[in-house]
């Protein structure tokens, strides 16, 4: 056993329940002369003698009042949920003081009691925690790749919003199991096979959410799908051949952010999104149908990690975060979307446009040109074999030109 630090911090995991501790969790809460914690758990001590503060954010005035007593010698315990290593107070506890001032006793985490209770394994399962977020991009990231998924929600994030939202992304396939008051009496667990039924739902507080996959999208998402596997309008859809091109000279990254400006289907952006499994990745298309059919596609393969994005470029590219990656489908023709995909392109970052046509071709390189890019040029033609007499031919695509920079430094 490792020796304890002098004046440690003691991190407690409460497990689902802080009334039942282990003995040697109980003595050291037992002996604390300052308890910091949620305000649930300090008010499961009612008759604690220690001095009490509760976590608020910011929770660094918490961890800077630990640091300050435990140095004057004063035994400090800090309560957490669950396990405190996990998606818990420990490691900021650790980044903050040090690993030589803080000692953890972990306990059942959420996950584990959640897991025991539906009698499912839990080594496979990915975690996110939606405490004091905005968005819903990392649970959508993992659902994309097929995954049981738990969530640790918050006020904002409760259990039937977190339906609704996933269902407004087009989330499918998915049974939500949402385990409420886990290890005390007011315990309960429920499963819904619809997100819908879920999102009309009212829940405790205490929730804690596990999405497991039942049935698999449609169209399994891969790099070089099938022009046919994916809705679009009258063959208007980039090439599987050509899209393949296109996103290799891309280069997207795992945690990147990516535009595909004039989507049409969305095609590119889908199998982007497999490209950017940690990133964002934004569809954006004027036409409504269009639009729509992004969604369907977006339902069909489960590439939840593409928002579609209905707007007039290039003023709906405002509320979009900067881009590490830009792809260029449609748009070509208008200057302004050049101009402003190349300002908003991150240093470093790379943009890659498709176009058919010489003169669009000459104004994209035109404006890179006066940008101070150095962009360069590949011609794609494709050719694929048809029957013809009992034998093949091949008939040719139109073919389409391939410009790709990269903004400087």
């Amino acid at each position: 056993m490792s020796q304890e630090p002098e004046h440690p911090v003691h991190v407690v995991g409460t497990g689902t329940d802080p009334a039942r501790l282990p003995p040697e969790a109980e003595r050291i809460v037992a002996e604390a002369e300052l308890l910091i914690g949620g305000k649930r758990l300090l008010e499961a001590l009612p008759d604690h003698p220690a001095r009490k503060v509760i976590i608020r954010a910011p929770v660094n005035e918490a961890l800077e009042e630990a640091d300050r007593e435990s140095r004057k010698g004063r035994r400090v315990v800090v309560l957490a949920d669950g396990d405190p290593g996990f998606f818990g107070i420990g490691k900021r506890l650790v980044l903050a003081l040090g690993t030589d001032r803080v000692v953890i006793h972990p306990n059942v985490s959420v996950l584990q009691a959640a897991a025991a209770r539906i009698k499912a394994p839990w080594e496979d399962v990915r975690t996110v925690s939606l405490h004091g977020r905005s968005d819903l991009w990392p649970l959508r990231r993992l659902l994309a790749r097929g995954r049981r998924v738990g969530v640790y929600t918050d006020a904002a994030f409760t259990p039937a919003r977190i339906a609704r939202d996933l269902q407004g992304c087009g989330v499918g396939g998915y049974r939500l199991h949402v385990f409420e008051d886990l290890g005390l009496e007011t315990e309960r667990v429920r499963a819904y096979e619809d997100l819908g039924r879920a999102g009309e739902g009212s829940f405790s507080p205490l929730s804690f959410v596990l999405l497991e996959p039942v049935r698999p999208p449609a169209v399994p998402l891969a790099p070089g799908l099938d022009d046919d596997l994916l809705l679009h309008e009258d063959g208007l859809i980039t090439k599987r051949e050509v899209r393949s091109v296109g996103l290799g000279l891309l280069g997207a990254g795992p945690d990147h952010v990516v535009w595909d400006l004039g989507a049409g289907s969305g095609s590119v952006a889908l199998e982007a999104s497999v490209l950017v499994p940690e990133g964002k990745v934004f569809a954006v298309e004027r036409d409504p149908e269009r639009v729509e059919q992004i969604r369907r596609n977006v339902r069909r393969t489960g590439a939840y990690g593409v928002e579609p994005v209905h707007g007039e470029m290039p003023a709906c590219l405002e509320a979009l975060p900067d881009p590490d990656r830009v792809f260029l489908g449609g748009g070509v023709r208008r200057e302004d979307v050049l101009e402003q995909a190349t300002a908003r392109l991150r240093a470093g970052g790379r943009i890659v446009a498709h176009t058919v046509l010489l003169g669009s071709l000459q104004r994209a390189l035109d404006v890179l040109e006066q940008a101070g890019w150095s962009p360069s040029v590949v011609q794609v033609q494709v050719a694929r074999s048809r029957p013809l007499s009992g034998d093949l031919r091949l008939e040719a695509l139109n073919p389409v030109f391939v410009v790709s920079a990269d903004k400087p430094h």
